[in-house]
């Protein structure tokens, strides 16, 4: 399934600051859409992520997740770009230990995770960037802790690099219910869609959806 998005210049937290705005009800469609396809099964796991760079699913993620928070759900928000993270910028949480510090096993998930100032949201920053992200998220102890965490919300969603960069992200699919997609308009090229699907493919991830990030003019 395809959904279009219009998404400001800057990164904005629309769903938060502006919830009556025409963007915000996007994003309560695609919310609404992701639901519909998940029908019945709880405490699932999504990915979001996109082809390349700057094709705005970290913003895209984010919103989602303040979307379904407004619905009385609870969300727990896992940033595991583990090169650039940038949910934390987002959502305007200090830059604290996280998902890294977690899998090196210096701190738990309950000291790890933070509450945002939307009610029923819990974020797990991605904490110090670590000198091997791609052994850290392929370890057994990620799975252990999806595994652990998963019953305690009802949504989990995750935040990652760009799929054709780095095989970090091939990792956190495999590791997902299923993944959503995010394309820029006049940026991505079809190529890359293209090459991003085969890469899930072999990663036996499943594509519940994909959206069309447009610029707001």
């Amino acid at each position: 399934m395809k959904w279009n998005k219009t998404s400001a210049k800057r990164r904005n937290l629309v769903t938060f600051s502006h919830p009556d705005s025409v963007i915000s009800e996007q994003y309560r469609t695609i919310r609404t859409n992701i639901q519909f396809i998940i029908g019945e099964q709880k405490n699932s796991i999504l990915l979001v992520t996109s082809p390349s760079r700057y094709e705005g699913k970290s913003t895209t993620v984010a919103n989602i997740a303040v979307s379904m928070a407004q619905q009385k759900e609870k969300v727990l928000l896992i940033d595991a770009n583990l090169r650039n993270p940038s949910i934390h910028e987002i959502l305007k949480l200090p830059y604290s230990l996280g998902l890294t510090d977690v899998l090196k096993g210096f701190i738990s998930f309950e000291d790890a995770v933070v509450s945002s100032h939307i009610p029923g949201l819990k974020v797990l920053p991605s904490g110090e960037i670590p000198s091997n992200p791609s052994e850290l998220l392929s370890s057994s102890i990620m799975k252990r802790l999806l595994e652990k965490v998963s019953p305690l919300y009802d949504i989990i969603l995750i935040d990652s690099p760009a799929l054709l960069d780095v095989t970090d992200t091939k990792i956190l699919a495999n590791v997902s219910d299923g993944v959503v997609l995010v394309v820029r308009k006049g940026k991505t090229k079809a190529e890359h869609t293209y090459n991003a699907k085969k890469v899930l493919q072999y990663a036996k991830s499943e594509i519940i959806g994909v959206i069309l990030n447009e610029e707001f003019k």
